[in-house]
């Protein structure tokens, strides 16, 4: 960046203050949102040593997810704008190779075949696939003009609905339906014309009968009537939601105290460390621990959204608004399954709950962010 974008001229006579680009800037870090971030990931760990079992092992294998993705973070940042929109293809072209590969080589796991692993090394490509769908979407339609053309929506559509089908075949819906939420977000902030999104949610109606009939297993379509009525199967389907909201309910204001949350320590929580982590966290911490969780999620998005809107180039928002509106939705959902107002559908709540994958892909979009953010030229 150069020295001249810092200028300010003052007043009729011209003068100029000159002011360098700061330490941060330099290397290309968002101070703001980095430090937000440092912040969720501290609660993150203090609740995830409670949900699990007061198990150090959790929360040092935790820290080393973080410091990998703090890695991956930072040199995401350093990567020019330009370089990301040239090569958007690249990632997106081995997600999909990826994905290919789980389905005749992958590592299954309680019904499910989502892993790959090399060299003792277990990954779920299809985390990848959530910030390389909008990365590719960003790139295609920055170039195309605003708002895309028919032409332009159709490929757009082909390039969010391959990675989705390639998860529901492991299967996996909830990840299949985040990563077609991803692309979506990337083709609507592109000015996605009010007729197509008619059209599309009227062929969703249309398409359902035959996505219940033929597309969705058994246990899909049982989580999908547990959440109309749970109590009908206490101790099967419906124990997962039914523990959830006894642990919420028993939280009250101010919780029960740190690592004191029965339905966690008993083990009556399942998951309790991973997707139901925030049902320990209400219990033990009650509605103002969940409030300031809450509060701290609204301020990281808020900084996203500043990054957004201030970006230079149109790839740089269609790519910052795409990520910062799937991090949303990955708390909505969390948040809704947990408290029983969604299917429960296996997506973790994003920094906080435990898992590898999903914490270095989230740290990869937010170097993402901060190449956005330290991108655009400020005048001071």
């Amino acid at each position: 960046m150069s020295q001249s974008d810092f200028v300010r001229r003052m007043g009729s006579g011209g003068s100029a203050i000159y002011c360098g680009p700061s330490q941060w800037q330099r290397i290309h870090v968002d101070l703001p949102l980095l430090c937000l971030l440092a912040v969720l990931a501290t609660a993150g760990l203090i609740v995830l040593y409670s949900a699990g079992g007061q198990n150090t092992a959790y929360v040092h294998r935790q820290l080393i997810h973080f410091g990998i993705g703090l890695l991956v973070m930072l040199v995401v940042a350093q990567v020019p704008l330009r370089l990301l929109d040239r090569w958007a293809w690249l990632p997106y072209l081995m997600g999909v190779l990826l994905l290919l590969g789980v389905l005749f080589f992958g590592v299954g796991a309680k019904g499910a075949q989502r892993w790959l692993e090399i060299g003792g090394f277990r990954f779920q490509p299809s985390e990848i696939l959530k910030i390389a769908v909008p990365l590719m979407l960003a790139s295609y339609l920055g170039k195309r003009g605003i708002p895309p053309q028919f032409k332009h929506v159709f490929f757009a559509l082909l390039f969010i609905l391959v990675p989705p089908v390639l998860v529901g075949l492991q299967p996996d819906l909830g990840t299949a339906v985040l990563i077609g939420a991803a692309g979506f977000f990337a083709l609507f902030l592109a000015g996605l014309p009010k007729r197509y999104l008619v059209f599309a949610v009227l062929l969703a109606v249309c398409l359902l009968p035959l996505m219940w009939f033929y597309m969705l297993h058994d246990y899909q379509r049982q989580r999908i009537l547990t959440l109309f009525n749970p109590e009908a199967d206490r101790l099967g389907a419906g124990w997962n939601i039914i523990q959830s909201t006894i642990a919420i309910g028993s939280g009250g204001i101010d919780g029960k105290g740190w690592t004191l949350g029965t339905q966690s320590q008993l083990d009556f929580l399942p998951e309790g460390h991973t997707d139901f982590i925030i049902a320990v966290l209400a219990e033990e911490f009650g509605l103002i621990g969940v409030m300031l969780l809450g509060t701290l999620y609204l301020l990281i998005i808020s900084r996203c959204i500043f990054i957004a809107l201030w970006a230079q180039s149109m790839f740089g928002r269609l790519l910052a608004g795409s990520i910062t509106l799937t991090f949303f939705v990955y708390i909505f959902v969390n948040m809704g399954m947990v408290s029983g107002i969604l299917p429960v559908v296996g997506v973790p709540l994003p920094l906080v709950s435990y898992g590898g994958t999903s914490i270095v892909t989230l740290m990869l979009g937010f170097g993402m962010l901060m190449a956005v953010s330290t991108d655009r030229k400020r005048s001071i």
